[in-house]
């Protein structure tokens, strides 16, 4: 079956959130079962691109209202993944360092889109599945079905992949000239309570809507930033496929970015020595149990509640917490204040750093995920597959991979997102490390937990085959 995804973020290319991890590893493992899946993605002027061999394959010609863009699609050749990947190149437009950020991103996402079908139509191979990940690239559906220059391709089936509904790229009608001609009896397919809404429309026109767990799916007919009542009058064609993980990027054995590679009979040695690293090099005592914290420093992930947890515990406490991420600056400062309070037992890194994150992952006893919103969320198989006990609240994809250790379980589990759940169980963490036996049991139990994309690459497959 030929596939082609189409993102606005892939790992290693370019990468913001869990969107580029998704998208980096879906591919490879439905190629593993004898498919042919391809991604295509904008052009960035970064080191990764830049470094990369990069192939010519078709150039075109797209219209913004009275503005013609060139484009150029090029094929990116890396042995860092076993797929086809193509970028999509407008000098001024879609050529640019950065993802996100751009007043125009609009007219970017539209640009990408357009140029996409019109290669699409040129080409003779034409894939079988069109695989739509978040609202970048969800106006494709509806200019597939609706638009007259590719009203062609319309028989081409489409899957929407929501990683976060909480994003949906809506704009004004004022720029409804940007998209291509259509009968505008049709106009009502892209309003959404006044404007047109990228991800909304997505929903009424792709053939299949997925989220990224189960969990999501449910959460969101109930709570999804306006668009309940549309999930839920299209529930028939929703489902929620859990996200994976690619097993071999995340392998203790082999990881590169660790100071010391292990294995579930060597967890012991080898946590310690990742712990030590971590411990040397931000100021922390390897002898306490090690807290940690990556992602983004912003509400979703709780993040204005860490402050004062990290206070509460380390006052009553004995032990280490280290921070990676970053995010809203005020959250940042008060981060960083807490860095002199408690000197020795905790430590802060704004901004991201991937050897970090292996290590922290590697060297930590504990990873806390208190968020509010969290869709699939990767960290917390990120640190299952590597021996790390995770502290999460019941929401999303952390409500379907972490069970608590009360419940015959492996982690550790709240329900609400306040400083007194959180805190709660943190100390909690505290009880069972100090169980030295079902502590280290648990570390050698959640290694063996499989959450690679193998089953997910299948659900997948058989749910294009159904369309």
């Amino acid at each position: 079956m030929r596939i082609l995804h189409t993102s606005f973020e892939c790992y290693p290319v370019a990468k913001v959130g869990g969107l580029a991890d998704v998208v980096g590893s879906l591919p490879k493992y439905q190629n593993e079962l004898n498919n042919e899946a391809s991604v295509v993605m904008p052009y960035y002027n970064n080191k990764y691109v830049n470094k990369s061999q990069l192939t010519d394959v078709y150039k075109g010609s797209i219209q913004l209202a009275a503005v013609s863009y060139e484009f150029q699609v090029k094929q990116l050749k890396s042995k860092d993944f076993n797929f086809n990947l193509f970028v999509i190149s407008i000098v001024g437009l879609l050529d640019r360092e950065n993802v996100y950020g751009y007043e125009d991103e609009t007219n970017q996402y539209i640009a990408f889109q357009l140029s996409l079908l019109d290669w699409i139509l040129h080409n003779k191979e034409k894939p079988e599945i069109i695989h739509c990940h978040d609202h970048h690239t969800s106006l494709i559906p509806f200019f597939m079905k609706y638009c007259n220059a590719y009203v062609t391709l319309k028989e081409i089936p489409t899957v929407l992949t929501i990683h976060n509904a909480q994003y949906q790229g809506h704009f004004s009608f004022d720029k409804l000239n940007l998209l291509p001609s259509f009968n505008h009896n049709d106009i009502g397919v892209l309003d959404w309570y006044g404007s047109i809404n990228p991800m909304a429309t997505a929903i009424k026109c792709a053939s299949k809507v997925t989220t990224v767990s189960p969990s999501y799916m449910e959460e969101l007919k109930e709570k999804a930033n306006g668009l309940e009542g549309l999930l839920r009058s299209e529930k028939d064609k929703c489902i929620g496929i859990l996200n994976g993980i690619d097993t071999n990027v995340w392998n203790t054995e082999t990881d590169p970015l660790l100071a010391k590679n292990y294995t579930q009979s060597t967890i012991v040695s080898g946590k310690k020595a990742n712990k030590k690293v971590l411990c040397d090099t931000y100021g922390l005592n390897p002898e306490l149990p090690l807290f940690g914290f990556i992602g983004r420093l912003v509400g979703e992930k709780s993040a204005d509640l860490l402050p004062s947890v990290f206070k509460e515990v380390l006052t009553n406490q004995e032990i280490n917490i280290l921070v990676l991420g970053s995010g809203h600056q005020e959250i940042e400062i008060q981060l960083e204040a807490l860095k002199n309070e408690f000197e020795g037992k905790y430590n802060v890194y704004i901004g991201y750093d991937e050897k970090l994150s292996h290590l922290i992952y590697a060297g930590a006893d504990f990873l806390i995920m208190p968020s509010r919103v969290e869709p699939c969320g990767l960290n917390q198989m990120y640190s299952l597959r590597y021996g790390t006990i995770p502290i999460v609240r019941r929401t999303g994809g952390l409500k379907d991979t972490v069970i608590d250790i009360g419940d015959n379980g492996f982690g550790i589990c709240h329900d609400q997102a306040s400083v007194w759940d959180i805190s709660y169980s943190i100390n909690r963490a505290v009880g069972l490390y100090t169980n030295t036996k079902l502590f280290k049991k648990t570390q050698k139990q959640i290694m063996k937990i499989d959450n690679s994309w193998n089953n997910s690459a299948q659900e997948y497959i058989n749910l294009y085959k159904s369309i």
